[in-house]
């Protein structure tokens, strides 16, 4: 036992970066926990494990007493026998290793070592990548479980939940990927590192890696909200009236955009300069579209916001109102827009537009007309944009009723 001690000591101590002593420590309570009823009844008990030799030895500490011991005492004569000179009252350290404590000791130690190992290896990561959290790190897709991405990064292993993926992206085992460090859990049964694609701190983050005026404090990020995938905002601020944050972010001939958006493979990303002037903010959150005039609503937190033409109502609105949708979320007011034409008379309102939109697609769906707003609000006008639909896409939507959803559409399919 105490070779086959060592040699694990040993090899644990130099390919796992665990010391030996933090080793001893743990087997030695681990041995006493599981060994304590073959050892001695006595309350003040422990195990030595000797680094050097491997050897195991379990003592405890009896009290002196003239005659008739309890189980926390020994006898004075029969002390005597090993310390000559001691007395009445006093204390002694008395070995009580059992014959058969090397094969009850080795089968804990394999034990202990495996828990240890893993409980250290847990302490290492935790070490290695505490001060990380919030910084892209890179690694290696592995395997997939659940429809949760396995990533290894040599130290530890990550996990990227579904929900945290790029809807569309495909990964493959041995892809080299970049991804957002979230949390260092080392309480978590799996993987320890918790690392997402999807978050909109992972575009900030790749353009905080790729500006160097953000590095130095002059141009900073105000703002980002993202559709994984399809489309992100985000808004830019410079300290010094030389810089531009926008340019600087897109840098020379789009070098640096380019490089941020390199990373996913079709996701829009559009640069907004910040403005305290929450009319001009607006007005550019809304680009390409043309804004003519924005009335504020402060007690209600709201925009209503006129654009030239029907045209440019549509720009303004973009695919499935993903447009009007996340520039709301980046300036953080609610926003209604009209066209130009409506606003002399010449029609009914964008706003107008959609309500009459969300309550056709009620009745047509068979759904109620809370449930038909929350689908046009989010760009789905249509039963057939319903159906085409992604149903996470659909159960994602912020109070929608997704029972509701996929009865509806399980109903349309068997038609």
């Amino acid at each position: 036992m105490a070779n086959e001690l060592l040699t694990i000591l040993e090899y644990i101590e130099q390919e796992r970066g665990i010391s030996r002593n933090s080793l001893v420590k743990a087997l030695e309570t681990a041995i006493l926990t599981a060994s304590r009823k073959s050892i001695h009844p006595a309350n003040d008990l422990r195990v030595v494990i000797d680094p050097r030799t491997g050897s195991i030895q379990a003592w405890a500490r009896l009290t002196v007493v003239e005659e008739n011991p309890n189980n926390d005492q020994i006898a004075l004569e029969r002390a005597q026998e090993r310390f000559p000179g001691v007395v009445v009252g006093e204390v002694v350290d008395w070995e009580v290793t059992p014959r058969n404590f090397g094969r009850i000791a080795a089968q804990t130690a394999r034990q202990a070592i495996v828990q240890q190992i893993r409980r250290a290896e847990k302490e290492n990561v935790l070490e290695e990548f505490a001060d990380r959290v919030g910084q892209i790190i890179n690694g290696t897709v592995r395997r997939f479980e659940g429809g949760n991405v396995i990533i290894d990064f040599q130290k530890a292993e990550g996990i990227m939940y579904a929900k945290e993926k790029v809807h569309d992206e495909q990964y493959m085992p041995g892809d080299r990927i970049n991804v957002l460090l979230q949390k260092v859990d080392i309480n978590a049964a799996g993987p320890s590192l918790i690392v997402s694609r999807a978050s909109s701190e992972f575009v900030s983050k790749l353009f905080e890696r790729e500006v160097s005026e953000m590095h130095d404090g002059i141009v900073r990020i105000v703002a980002c909200v993202r559709e994984p995938g399809k489309r992100t905002k985000i808004a830019v601020a410079s300290s010094d009236p030389r810089v531009d944050p926008v340019g600087a972010c897109v840098g020379v001939r789009g070098t640096r955009v380019r490089r941020v958006t390199d990373e996913f493979d079709s996701e829009k990303i559009d640069i907004i300069p910040y403005d305290e002037d929450i009319r001009k903010y607006a007005a550019n959150a809304l680009a390409p579209a043309k804004v003519q005039n924005v009335e504020v609503n402060e007690e209600k937190h709201e925009l209503l916001i006129t654009v030239a033409g029907e045209q440019q109502s549509k720009l303004a609105f973009g695919r499935r109102a993903q447009n009007v949708r996340l520039s709301a979320k980046l300036i953080g007011w609610k926003i209604s827009l009209k066209s130009s034409d409506a606003s002399a008379g010449n029609g009914p309102s964008i706003s107008e537009q959609l309500a009459a939109a969300a309550g056709k697609l009620a009745e047509e769906l068979g759904v109620s007309n809370k449930t038909a707003q929350k689908l046009v609000d989010n760009g789905f006008v249509t039963i057939d944009g319903v159906l085409a639909a992604d149903p996470a896409a659909l159960a994602a939507i912020d109070g929608i009723d997704a029972d509701e959803i996929t009865a509806a559409r399980e109903r349309l399919a068997n038609e």
